[in-house]
């Protein structure tokens, strides 16, 4: 498994964690986000990706894209 792969999917399982737990009121959206490690907008647009198409909607397209050139 590529580094990148391993970064999406360890992005993924956090995003799982903050994500639930902000769903059942346990932390804010600046907690979540703090937890990942990102701005509150950005989490807001993980959610937007996660509701549309699952956890594949929070794969880093840069990323993805990359790992099609080579």
């Amino acid at each position: 498994m590529k580094r990148t792969e391993i970064l999406q999917e360890n992005r993924k399982m956090r995003f799982e964690e903050a994500y639930g737990g902000w769903q059942k009121k346990r932390l804010s959206q600046d907690e979540a986000a703090e937890i990942l490690g990102v701005c509150s907008r950005t989490f807001r647009r993980y959610i937007v990706g996660y509701k549309k198409n699952g956890l594949e909607g929070l794969n880093d397209k840069r990323l993805t894209q990359a790992s099609y050139r080579h």
